[in-house]
């Protein structure tokens, strides 16, 4: 349902793959999908990942969010592509086009941070949820949302970043109108945990 995949640990294999489908550096380069190396040479940006699509509410991918696989890297855990001409983060909810429908049939809108809370409730049955892909509700994700409830439930981290989110959350949220409610986790607990 969510498009979940993976991407090799290869700094190449996506790179060797769409140029020989004929694709450009510049077309390449904008596409978000790979980084210009100190020496001027493009490389994959998601390797040795499980991969999420970033998808529009009408399903079009326009990005997407990789989860590090080898918890003995350094590497971040979570990557996502950058901001290009289709993909603005602030303006994403991971998931909503897959539950829009139980979103407005329940007239309520779970918020998670991420993608793994949106898919471990999805698979309990509570299919009313999305992800802000992050801690940082934006009035941007409130309008997005707004367009299918007025009423949404905080379920972010029970950390402490998740509790700063809340707080924000709420402001944004209430300025804009919307009925809140605030789910808050045990300590260091996320959705997917509980």
């Amino acid at each position: 349902s969510f498009g979940i995949g993976y991407s090799p640990n290869s700094w190449d294999g996506l790179l060797k793959f769409l140029k020989k489908k004929g694709f450009d550096e510049i077309s390449l380069l904008e596409s978000g999908l790979f980084v210009k190396s100190e020496k001027g040479s493009l490389y994959d940006r998601f390797r040795g990942r499980v991969m999420f699509p970033l998808r529009t509410e009408r399903g079009v991918v326009v990005g997407f969010s990789g989860r590090i696989l080898d918890s003995d890297t350094k590497d971040a855990k979570y990557i996502n592509s950058p901001e290009t001409v289709v993909y603005h983060k602030r303006k994403m909810a991971f998931g909503l086009d897959i539950t829009k429908k139980q979103i407005e049939e329940k007239n309520l809108a779970i918020l998670v941070e991420g993608e793994f809370g949106v898919i471990s409730l999805y698979q309990l049955g509570i299919a009313n949820v999305v992800a802000i892909k992050g801690s940082a509700l934006t009035e941007d994700h409130i309008r997005l949302i707004k367009r299918f409830t007025d009423r949404i439930v905080l379920l972010f981290d029970g950390d402490s970043a998740g509790d700063k989110a809340t707080r924000r959350g709420i402001e944004i949220a209430q300025s804009m109108g919307m009925d809140i409610s605030i789910v808050r986790l045990p300590d260091d607990k996320d959705p997917d945990d509980v």
